[in-house]
C-alpha cells in the first residue's frame, strides 16, 4: 500500500535522533550558541515521537470530528450509520423522505433532505443502487467538488461492461469517486469486524480521497487495502458475487470420486449378490455403501494434497531450475491444496460419524441375533478370532490416530492459527505431519484389506476390492516421496531451490584476469 506517500511524516530513524541529541548536547556545554538550547528542546521532542508515525494521517482533515453524509435509507446504509457514530463521526442523512426515515437512524445526527445534507459535508456515502443513480443528477450543483464513495453491489458478475463507480463518476465528473466498503456486509458493520472480513478494498484515481476514506476505514476497526486506481473497481464489485471461487474445482473433484466409488461399491455389495444369489442388500444404499465411499474419497483427496508437491519437485529437477514456470493447471493445483485437504478432513470426520451410528442400525441388531443363533444352532461355545480381534484392534488404532492428525492439519489451515505460527512450524505441521498422516491413513486402509487382496471370492465380477483402487494414487505419492528424500536426490533439488541451476554455473576468476567472470553449460551437475 502507498498510503503513506501523502500522509506520513518524515521522522528521523532512532539512531540519527540519538546521535543528533547528544550532538547538540555537546554545543550547548561548550560553545553556548544562542540557538542551540531551542534546537535542543526541538530535539527532546522529536525524540519522544513514535519511530514510524501513523500511516493515515490526514492534514486537510480532523477525520475524528467532521461530518459525513449517507445517500440512502436501507439496511446497509443504517448499519454504516451506526458504524460510524460509534467511531465519533458526526453522520447526516440526506433522504428524499426525511420524515418518514427519521424513526430508522435513532444515533445520527440529522435526518434531512439530500440537498441540505450534502451542503453540509465534504464526504457523501452513495448507499444506493445503480438503477437510482440517475435520480441525483438534480443534485449535481452540490456535489461538486465532494467526495463520494460508492458502496454498491450488482446482483450478478459482469453485468455492465463498467463498474458501478465508474459509471458513477461518468455522471458526476466534478466529484471524486472512491470504491469502498462493498465487500463488508451490514453484519459485520453492526456487530464489528471481529464477525466478519475485515479487509475494506479501496480504489480511486484521487490519491488524496484514497487516504481519506482509508483512514476512516482504519478508525471503524478495519483493516484498509489500496488497490489503486478506479479501474480496480469492477473486480472489487465482482469479489462479493463470486460463490467459493476458489472450491469449485476440489468440491467438483471430491463429487467426482464420491460418485466413481459409490457406484463401484453399488455394483460389487448390492448389484453382484442380487444378480447372483437373488439377495436383496438394496437396505445398504443410505448408510453402508455411503460409509464405505466415504473414507475412498477421504484417502484419495488426501493424497491429492501432496501429488502436486510431488510433481513440482520432478519438474524442477528435471529443468534444473527453480527459476521455470509451472505449467498452469500444476500452479493451479498448488494453489488449491488447502481445500483439497479440507475436504479430505470433512469426508474422515462424516466416516467417522457413520461408524459410529453402525451398531444403531436395525439390520445390524438382526445380523447379530441371527449369529448368534447359528453358533448356538452348532454348538459352538466359543466365536473368538484371535487373527480378526488384532486385525480389528490396529485397524481402529490408525483410523483414530489418522482423523486426530487431520483434525490438527485442518486447524492449522485456519488463517487465526496459521498466523500465529512461524514459517518453520507451519511447514512442518503441514508438510511433516501431513505425510504422517498420509502413511497412518493407508495403514489404516491396509489392516481393513488385510488378505482380502488375494482371495478370489473377492473380486465380484471381477472387480478388485474397493481399497486396492483408493490405494493407488496414495501408494504412487508415498513412493515418490521416498524416492525425493534419497540423499543424492535431495541434495539437489535443495540446491536447486536455493537458486543453483544444472545447465548453466558461474566461475569467478582472480583480480586483474581480463573476464571477472563466466559462464559455462555444464553436463555433469553433481558439482556447484
Amino acid at each position: 500500500m502507498d498510503f503513506c506517500n501523502c500522509t506520513c511524516q518524515n521522522l528521523l530513524s532512532a539512531s540519527k535522533r540519538t546521535h543528533f541529541y547528544n550532538w547538540l548536547t555537546f554545543v550547548t556545554r561548550h560553545f553556548h550558541l544562542p540557538l542551540t538550547r531551542q534546537l535542543q528542546r526541538m530535539a527532546k521532542k522529536e525524540m519522544v515521537k513514535p519511530l514510524l508515525g501513523n500511516d493515515f494521517e490526514i492534514h486537510q482533515y480532523d477525520l475524528q470530528k467532521i461530518d459525513v453524509g449517507i445517500l440512502g435509507t436501507g439496511d446497509f446504509a443504517r448499519s454504516l450509520a451506526s458504524r460510524l457514530v460509534s467511531s465519533g463521526y458526526g453522520v447526516i442523512i440526506g433522504s428524499r423522505h426525511p420524515k418518514r426515515a427519521a424513526a430508522l437512524f435513532p444515533t445520527v445526527n440529522e435526518v434531512i433532505g439530500q440537498r441540505e445534507a450534502i451542503g453540509k459535508v465534504n464526504i457523501v456515502f452513495v448507499a444506493v443502487y445503480r438503477e437510482h443513480y440517475s435520480t441525483l443528477s438534480e443534485l449535481r450543483d452540490v456535489l461538486t467538488g465532494k467526495i463520494l464513495v460508492d458502496v454498491s453491489n450488482n446482483l450478478q458478475v459482469n453485468v455492465y461492461e463498467e463498474s458501478n463507480a465508474e459509471h458513477l463518476a461518468s455522471l458526476f465528473p466534478e466529484c471524486t469517486v472512491v470504491k469502498a466498503f462493498n465487500v463488508i456486509s451490514a453484519w459485520a458493520l453492526q456487530f464489528g469486524a471481529r464477525d466478519g472480513d475485515k479487509q475494506v478494498l479501496i480504489c480511486s484515481d484521487s490519491r488524496e480521497a484514497r487516504c481519506i476514506v482509508a483512514q476512516m476505514a482504519q478508525n471503524m476497526g478495519f483493516i484498509p487495502v489500496d488497490l489503486g486506481s478506479l479501474s480496480s473497481a469492477k473486480e472489487i464489485e465482482n469479489l462479493p458475487l463470486r460463490l467459493f471461487p476458489s472450491w469449485k474445482i476440489p468440491m467438483l473433484l471430491a463429487l467426482a470420486l464420491f460418485v466413481f466409488f459409490y457406484i463401484y461399491n453399488f455394483l460389487r455389495s448390492v448389484i453382484h449378490p442380487y444378480v447372483m444369489k437373488r439377495q436383496n442388500t438394496f437396505y445398504k444404499i443410505p448408510i453402508d455403501l455411503v460409509n464405505v465411499t466415504l473414507p475412498c474419497v477421504a484417502f484419495v483427496m488426501l493424497s491429492l494434497v501432496y501429488l502436486p508437491g510431488v510433481l513440482a519437485a520432478i519438474f524442477q529437477l528435471r529443468s534444473g531450475t527453480k527459476y521455470k514456470r509451472f505449467p498452469r493447471w500444476l500452479d493451479q493445483w498448488l494453489q488449491q491444496r488447502k481445500q483439497l485437504g479440507l475436504l479430505s478432513f470433512f469426508c474422515a470426520a462424516l466416516h467417522a460419524v457413520y461408524s459410529l451410528c453402525l451398531p444403531m442400525r436395525r439390520s445390524a441388531r438382526y445380523k447379530l441375533l441371527n449369529e448368534a443363533f447359528t453358533q448356538f444352532k452348532h454348538n459352538k461355545d466359543d466365536a473368538w478370532v484371535e487373527e480378526e480381534v488384532w486385525r480389528m484392534e490396529i485397524y481402529l488404532f490408525f483410523g483414530i490416530l489418522a482423523i486426530g492428525m487431520l483434525s490438527l492439519l485442518a486447524v492449522t489451515s485456519l488463517p487465526t492459527v496459521a498466523g500465529s505460527l512461524n514459517w518453520r512450524e507451519f511447514t512442518f505441521i503441514q508438510s511433516r505431519l501431513g505425510c504422517a498422516a498420509l502413511v497412518i491413513s493407508t495403514l489404516h486402509t491396509l489392516t481393513f484389506g488385510w488378505c482380502k487382496a488375494f482371495e478370489s471370492a473377492q473380486y465380484k465380477f471381477y472387480l478388485p476390492p474397493t481399497f486396492t483402487i483408493a490405494l493407488i494414487v496414495p501408494c504412487t505419492v508415498l513412493l515418490a516421496k521416498v524416492y525425493l528424500f534419497l540423499p543424492f536426490v535431495s541434495r539437489k533439488l535443495t540446491r536447486i531451490r536455493r537458486g543453483w541451476e544444472a545447465n548453466r554455473h558461474l566461475m569467478f576468476h582472480e583480480e586483474g584476469d581480463v573476464s571477472r567472470f563466466s559462464d559455462f553449460n555444464a553436463e555433469n551437475t553433481s558439482l556447484v
